[in-house]
């Protein structure tokens, strides 16, 4: 499952810019089109979170949808797969959403 090595990546680089704070809520975005299981973070997080700054802090993930452009006929599509094809039949599709996986926000308690 590499969606722990994610979460601990993520609460690492929160807890290297923040160790002394206590973090009460961490909003990440996850693109469908990213590979990792938002709920499989969810469970991962509590876990690899005990004893670090980001314990007990609400996890928020939103998941934005994928989009593919198409290199042959310039249409910009809903992506449902990275290998996704236009709908003009092309294959010659770069994907331009969906596959981010981003901290956007920590919020932070204002007394430890």
């Amino acid at each position: 499952m590499h969606e722990l090595a994610v979460t601990e990546s993520v609460i690492d680089a929160i807890s290297a810019q923040l160790s002394d704070m206590r973090v009460t809520v961490v909003r990440l975005e996850i693109g469908k089109l990213s590979g990792v299981m938002p709920d499989a973070v969810r469970f991962c997080f509590e876990l690899a979170g005990e004893g670090t700054c980001v314990e007990g802090a609400r996890l928020d993930i939103t998941e934005p949808d994928g989009t593919g452009e198409c290199r042959a006929c310039g249409s910009v599509f809903p992506a449902r797969d990275p290998l996704a094809l236009c709908p003009c039949g092309s294959a010659e599709v770069t994907v331009t959403g969906g596959a981010e996986l981003t901290i956007k926000a920590v919020e932070v308690a204002d007394h430890v």
